[in-house]
């Protein structure tokens, strides 16, 4: 554990830099200060700090594990493993040994490692005593006399199933029989761990949501577009430079896709299987985007949607603004049924009956947000998966978590003569006082003039 006077300068500093990163929500891009790398390891330490000796001890308690290992391979790393490395650190190096010891209401962090690894985890490995790695890990569990030893295994989640064959195999033959029989599935804990969101990830998760908004403003306005010459493939890659101007990643590589009125039937699992080609885009068009940025170690995913006036316009027609609402009504039905122990599938199969019963055509497929874009935790459907998500979906839905509120509605357009899709995902966080968005959520057409 970090001495008490450290800890406290550093998450100072952090939370200074956490506070100018939250202006972002009354500020445009231009306005935005993006940290600097040094600046965000600052905050990164400081995040993970707080997380393992504030949040760790209560989730091993809960999840009854006494000793939790985490162990890797440089450039194979843990999912789990990778969200506790110190900032600088890359990837893991060498074989790297991560040990969670639970006292009390506290835990010990440990690293048998080749090297120092910052200044969370205390040393536990003198290799001119033990020059066996292994035996060093050994002879640690037999210190500390652990009931239950977690390690990294689920057929659930990927992120929870990090303990790669070879290492395993190695662990048991290096554990004396009595530790063997102590060794439990951590999956639980793994993922309580990666869903749950303290108050300082929060804040951030709500700056970069608005970042995330004012990124698709820009990117659907005139400033960006030119109907009847830039594409759909233009547009796609100008949001990919964008991020990468302002020094930030994008976690899958942006969708954007058009429904007009022609013939042809808008296949949205089609668009999500295969794409929808480059098009150019025209006056008339009602665009979609599907967007996501990486920062901090978090994790944006948002979706929405624009019209290209036409000649003589100022508004959007009724009928579009009218299809948006319907949208807007299904995220009210869905999210107003998050209840804490509520497993997906129960959520989603109400939200459905009662999407249905209202009248509306919905496709439901919301995944948790975090450390990573499609989440551990909670699955709430998936959009070729309505009828529920074995696994993931039974899992029950826990407080300060936050999710994706991806969804759709189809609404046929008489206007138009044909069905359209309003295809919506803003990120939400939920907690005792229900589920809120991040920077509010979109209620109007963008317009590209």
């Amino acid at each position: 554990m970090i001495k008490a006077k450290t800890l406290l300068v550093v998450f100072l500093c952090a939370t200074f830099l956490i506070l100018q990163s939250s202006t972002l929500a009354a500020n445009k891009v231009s306005n935005f200060k993006i940290l600097s790398l040094k600046e965000r390891a600052l905050v990164i330490d400081s995040i993970t700090s707080k997380r393992i000796n504030q949040l760790l001890p209560s989730l091993m308690k809960q999840t009854n594990i006494d000793m939790w290992l985490l162990i890797s391979r440089e450039y194979n790393e843990d999912p789990v493993l990778k969200t506790v490395l110190p900032a600088t650190w890359m990837s893991a190096r060498r074989t790297t040994m991560f040990v969670f010891v639970r006292q009390g209401e506290a835990v010990k962090a440990l690293a048998i490692a080749p090297y120092k690894v910052g200044k969370l985890f205390e040393p536990a490995w003198d290799k001119k005593s033990q020059p066996n790695q292994w035996q060093a890990l050994v002879e640690l569990i037999q210190k500390y006399e652990p009931k239950t030893i977690g390690i990294n295994q689920s057929e659930i989640w990927a992120h929870a199933d990090g303990l790669v064959a070879t290492d395993k195999q190695r662990l048991l033959a290096e554990l004396p029989s009595r530790f063997e029989r102590r060794l439990v599935s951590a999956e639980a804990l793994a993922v309580r761990w990666l869903e749950t969101r303290i108050p300082e990830e929060v804040e951030l998760l709500k700056g970069m949501t608005a970042l995330a908004h004012d990124i698709i403003a820009e990117g659907f306005s005139d400033k960006t577009i030119e109907p009847g010459r830039t594409s759909t493939d233009d547009l796609v890659w100008w949001f990919r430079e964008k991020v990468g101007s302002l020094k930030l990643n994008t976690w899958f590589q942006p969708s954007v896709s058009i429904q007009r009125s022609d013939k042809i039937k808008f296949d949205h699992e089609d668009a999500f299987t295969n794409g929808t080609g480059s098009q150019v885009i025209q006056p008339g068009d009602l665009l979609h985007v599907d967007f996501g940025i990486s920062y901090l170690r978090l994790n944006t995913d948002t979706q929405q949607h624009a019209y290209v006036l036409q000649s003589g316009e100022t508004t959007a027609p009724v009928y579009l603004s009218n299809a948006l609402k319907k949208g807007n009504q299904l995220q009210d039905i869905f999210t107003n049924n998050f209840d804490k122990d509520k497993t997906g599938n129960m959520v989603l199969k109400i939200s459905r009956e009662q999407a249905i019963k209202a009248g509306l055509r919905p496709t439901i497929y919301t995944h948790p947000l975090g450390y990573h874009g499609h989440g551990a935790g909670t699955t709430l459907g998936m959009w070729d998966s309505q009828g529920g998500v074995a696994g993931s979906g039974d899992y029950p839905l826990h407080l300060n978590t936050s999710y994706a509120i991806e969804l759709n509605n189809a609404v046929y357009i008489d206007e138009l003569n044909k069905e359209i899709r309003i295809m919506l995902e803003e990120d939400a966080h939920f907690d005792a006082s229900g589920v809120w968005y991040l920077d509010g959520r979109q209620t109007e057409l963008l317009l590209v003039k």
